[in-house]
């Protein structure tokens, strides 16, 4: 949610790498999966070949990603950040993915305006469903092989001065990925974590909402804001780049930006 971006120049990594493998017969879990990112992430890998469940809060969005997507697809309505939902979930379905793309929508207003309430409303939702979701993954623990992919965002490396704790939050997500990849290794559980940090974009609806508020701080209209703001990504990409991750075990970092050409790039 921040209106800064990195500048991307190296080449993107392809599905097509000789170490990636075949999701075909195996089980997804997406959060948020009723729309946005979430909605492209499990349409492109049911594609793949998994199985993919989508957990999400309203129903009627899942209802269409079902619609679309017919038996390659399950719902769970339920809130994403409920520690008990998240094991129930991982203990039901034995996941090979996991996408932790749910979140809440912040206040968009400058500091002076947020109350603590509003300040660290993704705290509460964001942070708390990558934790508990992160924590049940290795005490369940997931099969050697398994991927728990979470959402950071961009604004966790530039800031986000409309969105009140959304940057710190975003951040955080980053580290409680970092960190459960090093118990994995430490328990020798085999199992990937990664976060991913994609760049603000009008294409979902939060994004939208961010990108107005960020033309009218600065005083221009939404085409002006975006025409010097840069590329931005569509949420096929992001679903894409999310299969890469998925199917290609080599993709071991900590993180990784989704720039807006496509594929994944390391955060260094």
């Amino acid at each position: 949610m921040s209106p800064s971006s990195q500048d991307q120049t190296r080449p993107n990594q392809t599905l097509q790498n000789q170490s990636s493998q075949d999701l075909s017969g195996t089980t997804a879990i997406v959060t948020g999966a009723g729309r946005g990112f979430g909605r492209s992430i499990a349409v492109a890998l049911a594609a793949a070949g998994a199985h993919v469940v989508g957990v999400g809060r309203e129903r009627s969005g899942l209802a269409e990603v079902g619609t679309e997507l017919g038996d390659r697809f399950s719902t769970e309505v339920g809130d994403a950040a409920d520690p008990v939902l998240a094991g129930q979930l991982l203990d039901r379905y034995r996941p090979r993915t996991v996408v932790l793309n749910a979140g809440t929508s912040p206040l968009l207003r400058p500091l002076p305006q947020q109350t603590w309430a509003s300040f660290s409303r993704n705290w509460e939702v964001d942070v708390q469903q990558v934790f508990h979701w992160s924590r049940e993954a290795l005490l369940a623990p997931l099969e050697p092989g398994s991927v728990v992919i979470a959402f950071s965002s961009g604004a966790a490396l530039q800031g986000s001065p409309l969105s009140g704790g959304y940057a710190g939050a975003k951040a955080t997500i980053r580290f409680i990925a970092g960190y459960a990849a090093e118990e994995s290794a430490r328990a020798g559980s085999g199992i990937r974590f990664t976060a991913v940090l994609p760049r603000l974009t009008p294409a979902t609806d939060l994004g939208a909402v961010a990108v107005a508020g960020y033309a009218r701080r600065q005083g221009v209209d939404v085409p002006t804001f975006l025409a010097g703001f840069g590329a931005t990504s569509e949420t096929a990409a992001i679903g894409a780049a999310i299969v890469e991750l998925a199917t290609d075990p080599t993709l071991d970092q900590p993180a990784y930006l989704l720039p807006p050409t496509g594929g994944v790039q390391p955060l260094r």
